[in-house]
């Protein structure tokens, strides 16, 4: 099965969190994806920031580690990083570039990631092991019920890159 990284970045204050807006589903998430083979959850977790918002990051800390609940999620890294240089940018899979207010967040969130962030703003010196929360049957169905196209999408994306 493959594994996760996610990148938080948040601002000097920690009063506001970057998010980016996938372009294959419009909904605001932390910067993060796959990691390669050979590669380090942290070193995915800088790949995937700068990829996916323009920044090169450092790692400060990791947050946590999440174990999978169903065939939607998988082992997710969570790492806290700092900005050391570039600029927000576009691509092929992000829409927009943004900092948000942490008491403000974007409706077109993940659970998931609400949560994430809710853990990195703990600033514990341990860190976290336990299962992805926000991702159950019932948060799914949820989210149908609130985002019918969104999660359309999201399925038929699981599909095609499980047939692939």
């Amino acid at each position: 099965m493959k594994k996760a990284a996610c990148c938080l970045i948040f601002d000097a204050d920690r009063k506001e969190v970057l998010l980016i807006k996938r372009r294959d589903i419009p909904v605001w998430v932390i910067p993060g994806g796959g990691i390669d083979d050979g590669e380090s959850p942290e070193e995915a977790a800088r790949r995937e920031a700068y990829e996916e918002s323009g920044y090169s990051v450092s790692i400060t800390r990791q947050v946590a580690e999440y174990s999978p609940v169903n065939f939607l999620t998988q082992t997710t890294y969570l790492f806290e990083g700092e900005i050391t240089g570039g600029a927000p940018k576009t691509g092929s899979e992000t829409k927009e570039v943004n900092f948000f207010p942490v008491d403000q967040l974007p409706r077109e969130m993940p659970p998931s990631h609400r949560y994430w962030i809710q853990d990195a703003l703990k600033n514990d010196s341990e860190i976290i092991y336990g299962p992805v929360k926000g991702a159950s049957f019932w948060d799914t169905l949820k989210a149908l019920i609130t985002h019918p196209m969104i999660i359309i999408r999201f399925f038929a994306l699981k599909i095609t890159r499980r047939a692939s």
